[in-house]
């Protein structure tokens, strides 16, 4: 009797949802770049992130009133309801492993904690000016503080360290290998915008330049990396780096993204992996044989 065993990267495919501060929507993608409205009426929608029961959270601004700001939650189905109030000014969300989401609070220089039943306590203060949030495979939390130009790192714990200084970041997103890709402002002027690439141990490259406004920034199941660039154009970049336009004209200042699931790529099985399998079925499929002489 033989036994086959097969390895695959399997990906799922997902769709795109783009929060927008200019008109208050929520917009949807399929994989193949039809879009439709999946929330409107929104304030300043900016952060996106989903739970592991695939529920979209949305940090809202509510049209830039400091104070007023919320957190929205909807079901995959588009039932709005409200998380979490009375915040000052919701920008960046991420979930980590456990289901606790953060939240960078733009207005306070604060980063909040909220347990998956929606209990807030302040996980860390005093920063400039907070942007995005990422968490990587060993639940550290990184944040992009534009106003000090660096993104920091947090263990569980909440031990702070600085990653990289000398930047001027914004959205942050981990592909499956745990490189930290940043947006990074730059100048301000357009075309001076870039994605950065930073190894776990902090080496910095240049993954993509001459952007005019890159903020958000997502990573698909295959691992291309999503941009959304407030002219009102999202960016599609495959892991070698080359680029195309995945939507423009369509969305008025796309800020943050998120892919439904967030599922990360299986990574590819290495030769040495391959080979081994290989002698694994020869074996399994020999003495299967030879229990049958």
């Amino acid at each position: 009797m033989g036994v086959v065993i097969l390895i695959a990267a399997s990906t799922q495919a997902q769709n795109l949802f783009v929060s927008t501060a200019g008109s208050g929507t929520i917009y949807e993608f399929t994989p193949g770049g039809v879009q439709s409205t999946f929330a409107s009426g929104l304030g300043y929608a900016y952060g996106l992130a989903f739970n592991s029961a695939g529920d979209l959270f949305e940090a809202d601004a509510d049209s830039g009133h400091f104070g007023n700001g919320t957190i929205y939650e909807f079901t995959p189905g588009g039932v709005q309801s409200t998380f979490a109030s009375g915040l000052n000014y919701p920008y960046g969300l991420a979930f980590n492993s456990a289901g606790d989401l953060f939240e960078t609070d733009l207005g306070n220089g604060t980063i909040y904690e909220f347990t998956p039943g929606g209990v807030q306590s302040t996980f860390a203060s005093g920063f400039a000016a907070l942007r995005g949030l990422a968490v990587n495979s060993a639940g550290d939390l990184f944040v992009a503080d534009y106003g000090s130009g660096t993104i920091y790192e947090f263990t569980p714990g909440g031990a702070k360290s600085t990653f990289a200084s000398g930047l001027a970041p914004i959205g942050l997103a981990f592909n499956s290998a745990g490189d930290l890709f940043e947006t990074d402002w730059g100048s301000g002027n357009p075309g001076s915008g870039n994605i950065y690439e930073f190894t776990p141990s902090g080496a910095k490259s240049t993954f993509a330049s001459g952007l005019t406004g890159p903020v958000g920034l997502a990573f698909n199941s295959a691992g291309d990396l999503f941009e959304a660039d407030v002219i009102g154009t999202i960016n599609e970049f495959t892991p070698g780096g080359v680029q195309s336009t995945f939507a423009s004209g369509s969305v008025s200042t796309p800020f943050f993204l998120a892919f439904q699931g967030e599922t990360l790529p299986v990574p590819e099985p290495s030769a040495l992996g391959l080979l081994a399998v290989g002698a694994i079925a020869l074996l399994v499929r020999y003495h299967g044989r030879c229990a049958y002489r």
